[in-house]
This record gives structure tokens, sequence and C-alpha cells, in this order.
């Protein structure tokens, strides 16, 4: 079994779709034909069902998929890793994040990074709401740093570093902000404010379109940053669910953070353009692994 097989199969079970795996990996839609055929023959069973309208793994495909991937993935993190040392990591990388907190733990794994590779320097630019989904695209950053998992077919991701709860941020004169909790039926309740620029479908990873009983979630003002959003709540315009640092970092008089007993966990990670990867972008990601793994979700307390 070669590499361009694994890597073949890996991107096909990923896209889901000849043409695209074909341009993902720089190859004729035959030549990736061809290395999924000759991976089923070593298999000895069909990995994929194929028909003229769709492609989708089979259960021993899918099984595969499950038990390759990780490994694939840590080993070439790992060539990578010795790559970076043997060579060194050299250039500028640029970081975007979004928010107080997270400002915070990029600055020290950038720290990190210096230390490891001190040819490389890191600059941040802090994103707003509007420009998450064309950053990467229109290559102004190298990696981001989202709680949302990669949202474009071109996009590849690190493992979670961290997660945290969802609370819902509302005006400290909103009913719900005597309450112990709120729930996602809640949503239903009031106008749920809405971010400006970003598609319909990374909008409904973290505003659902209706509550779990179906009950519809009516949407407010747009907003494009976080202090944007800060005063519209605080001005009673609508309420939206955060991740619970912002309870520590955008405390505000006007504004109250109410823990939501089902609403989905903010999961940290980094996302980066799959064709622009780079040592520099798996120099980092390892350096936030490694910082995470040493000193846990640096957004919240301890005991949290």
């Amino acid at each position: 079994m070669e590499r361009r097989e694994i890597e073949t199969f890996l991107a096909l079970a990923e896209e889901l779709h000849f043409g695209r795996t074909a341009e993902r990996l720089h190859v004729s839609v035959a030549m990736v034909s061809k290395s999924v055929k000759k991976l089923e023959r070593a298999v000895g069973a069909p990995l994929f069902d194929r028909s003229s309208r769709r492609v989708a793994l089979t259960p021993i495909g899918s099984r595969l998929y499950e038990d390759v991937q990780p490994a694939y993935r840590q080993l070439l993190d790992g060539f990578a890793r010795a790559v970076a040392a043997g060579r060194g990591v050299e250039g500028v990388l640029r970081v975007g994040f979004l928010g107080t907190a997270v400002a915070r733990f990029v600055l020290e794994v950038s720290e990190e990074f210096r230390i490891r590779h001190p040819d490389c320097r890191v600059e941040l630019i802090e994103t707003s709401y509007a420009d998450v989904a064309g950053l990467l695209g229109s290559d102004a950053v190298d990696v981001l740093l989202l709680a949302i998992p990669d949202f474009a077919p071109d996009l590849s991701s690190g493992p979670v570093l961290f997660s945290e709860p969802a609370v819902l941020a509302v005006s400290a004169r909103h009913p719900f902000a005597r309450r112990d909790a709120v729930s996602l039926e809640d949503l239903a309740r009031d106008k749920v404010l809405r971010p400006r620029g970003l598609t319909d479908e990374l909008d409904a990873l973290t505003v659902p379109v209706a509550t779990p009983a179906g009950r519809p979630v009516e949407r407010g003002d747009g907003f494009s940053t976080i202090q944007e959003m800060l005063a519209l709540i605080g001005a009673g315009r609508g309420v939206f669910p955060v991740p619970k640092h912002a309870s520590l970092y955008d405390a505000r008089p006007d504004v109250v953070y109410v823990p939501m007993t089902d609403g989905l966990p903010y999961e940290w990670r980094l996302i980066w353009r799959t064709a622009g990867e780079t040592n520099r972008i798996r120099a980092f990601a390892a350096a936030a692994r490694d910082f995470v793994a040493v000193n846990g979700n640096p957004l919240l307390p301890a005991e949290e």
C-alpha cells in the first residue's frame, strides 16, 4: 500500500466527490479512480458506493477511515516536527483570532512558538464575525483560531484544543437575568442577534433555526464585532449565546451571562487552508497542543 493510495482514500472519504478530490490532490479524476480501485483490491471489498449522483463510504470504508485518518495525521505531524527541527521554521506566520480572551491564549502560544522557532515572526490579526468566512480564502491570514469546525471543503483543522460550555448573554433588565439557567427552548422567547457576514451554515453552528420542540428562533439585529453585540444586548435589543469565558473577560454592568443547560459546547481549534499548509502552521499547531497539554483550558479557571 503506497502513500498516494492512502492520501487518495482519505481525501475522497472527506470530499465524497471524485472531481473535488482530484483538484485537492492535483491529479486527474482517472488517477483518483485508479488508486481507489487498487486499494479496494488490496482490502478485498468496496470502500465506496458510487452512483451517477453520489459517492458514499461503505461500512468497511467508514471503519477504515476512522482507523487510518488519526494515525496518518499523527504520522504527518511527526514528520512535520522533524522537518521543522531539521530545516528550521522561518518567515512570518499570520494568526487570526476573535475576542479578548482568545487573544491572550494566542499570545501565550506565540511566545512558546517564538522560543522554539526564533527565526519565525508571528503577526496577530484581530478578526470580526463578518471577516471569518473570507479571511482564509482571501489569504489575509495563515491560520485562524475558531470555535467551529472547518467550514469549507478546502479547509483543514487541527484537533480540538479545549472546549467550554455556552452561556446566554442577556440584558441585565431581561427576565432571564434572574434565572439560574436557560435552555435552547428559551431562544424562541426573544430575538436572537445575528452575526453579519456568516453563511447560514456557519450561523447554524451557534444558533439553531428552531428549538428542539420545533419552535422557530426569531432573529434580531445584526452585528459585526463583539462590542457591537454587547451594546445591542445591553440595550435590550436581543440575546446571543457565547462561550463561558465571556462572563469573565467581557463583563459589563448592563449584560448578564446565564448558563445554558443544553447549549452546544464551544470547541476551539486552529483552521487553515489545506492548500496553504506549511511547516510554520504545523509547528504553531504543535506549540498550541503542547501549551494546552501543560496548562489545560486557558480561558477558564482551573476548577472549570
